[in-house]
């Protein structure tokens, strides 16, 4: 009765898995039950996949699961993780030699789920066990399109801030020809536009960012100090004046790296948690520009550090990969033609054979019965 009772109670092993019952799993297991067992449901879940999507990898870590098991979307378990935001059981995946950058049946890695999410500790922990942002899904996007185009501002942020290169990031186009901005601004998410279109005036107006209305800041982001000392210590301007687009002296000294001028802010009191019209901070500033060093002067922690590391690790091959991209636009774009053409010229085949008659076929025999009389 007692066997009959354990048996109502969990029938299958997925069910000891979504129940997070160790007890019972490891009952099942030395009973013969397989931890990689394919559930019936639609989507062909294994026990791997049910752990990962109720945080309870506890009860199949130690039985000798495969953890690149697939489901019916070509997903493993770190994308289920990532979709629904189970960090601790992602990083135990990942330690344990889950495949970080296997794609799914859109062509998105773990990395891509969690930007579409907006799983912004997921994604943070994918990129500094070298998870990759800059490859193309089946559709063209990168990550940016898809935490663009969903809103999640923080993600945005975040892969804005490891990409060197931020304008190949904002002008990438998918198959469509749409960047991150433009999906953006086709579903109305208007925190990213704007947060773009801030990004976009400071690469495109570097020289108007020195505003003459503003000499401290001028002096700050020359790396001035004696001039920024004489400004502020004679009383002409606040340690914390803001410009027109929220900025203090101390983003511009932390975003061209200039040390001294950000020491010599900091001991006199400057805040370092005001944030722009785009809502950086001044560290947000500093890592989106590479400066460790001013990073590291305003608090950025180890996990920072590593993110930075593994950014310059693969910066050979990031730069080997964007060599060119509008000419990996214009491929993508003629390859997206010439299959368009394909599919129109089977069309039109078909369109024959069930007795149709195009504006071709009509022009063909009227040149024909001209060519007869």
């Amino acid at each position: 009765s007692r066997l009959f009772y354990f048996f109502e109670e969990t029938k299958t092993i997925h069910d000891a898995v979504r129940t997070n019952n160790v007890r019972e799993l490891e009952q099942m297991v030395q009973r013969g039950a397989s931890v990689n067992q394919v559930d019936h449901n639609d989507d062909k879940f294994t026990p791997l996949h049910w752990a990962a999507y109720s945080n309870s990898l506890a009860a199949l870590i130690n039985n000798n699961i495969n953890l690149n098991v697939r489901d019916r979307r070509n997903q493993t378990a770190l994308h289920v993780a990532c979709a629904h935001g189970n960090s601790f059981v992602l990083h135990t995946l990942l330690r344990g030699g889950a495949d970080i950058n296997h794609k799914d049946i859109n062509g998105w890695s773990a990395a891509y789920t969690s930007a579409y999410h907006g799983r912004l500790g997921c994604l943070q922990l994918l990129v500094k066990w070298g998870g990759k942002l800059d490859d193309v899904d089946n559709e063209g996007n990168i990550a940016a399109h898809l935490a663009a185009m969903e809103g999640h501002l923080p993600c945005l942020k975040f892969i804005v801030s490891v990409n060197r290169d931020i304008m190949a990031t904002l002008g990438a186009r998918n198959d469509q020809g749409d960047t991150p901005k433009s999906l953006a601004q086709q579903f109305y998410k208007e925190d990213c536009v704007n947060y773009l279109d801030a990004l976009e005036w400071e690469k495109d107006n570097a020289e108007q960012a020195e505003n003459l209305a503003f000499p401290a800041h001028v002096a700050a982001y020359n790396g001035d100090l004696d001039h920024v000392k004489l400004l502020v210590e004679q009383g002409v301007v606040n340690i914390n004046e803001r410009d027109e687009r929220g900025a203090t002296m101390a983003h511009k000294a932390a975003g061209q790296g200039h040390l001294t001028v950000l020491q010599w802010l900091l001991e006199m009191g400057a805040a370092t948690d005001i944030a722009t019209n785009s809502g950086e901070t001044c560290k947000d500033v500093a890592r989106r520009f590479g400066q460790l060093a001013c990073l590291k002067v305003l608090g950025g922690d180890k996990n920072e550090s590593n993110v930075d590391e593994l950014r310059r690790g693969d910066s050979s091959n990031t730069k080997e990969a964007r060599r060119s991209p509008k000419a990996e636009e214009k491929g993508r774009a003629k390859t997206k033609v010439e299959e368009l053409e394909k599919m129109l010229d089977i069309a039109k085949k078909n369109y024959r054979q069930l007795g149709g008659r195009s504006e071709e076929d009509h022009e063909r025999e009227t040149v024909e019965q001209n060519a007869q009389k």
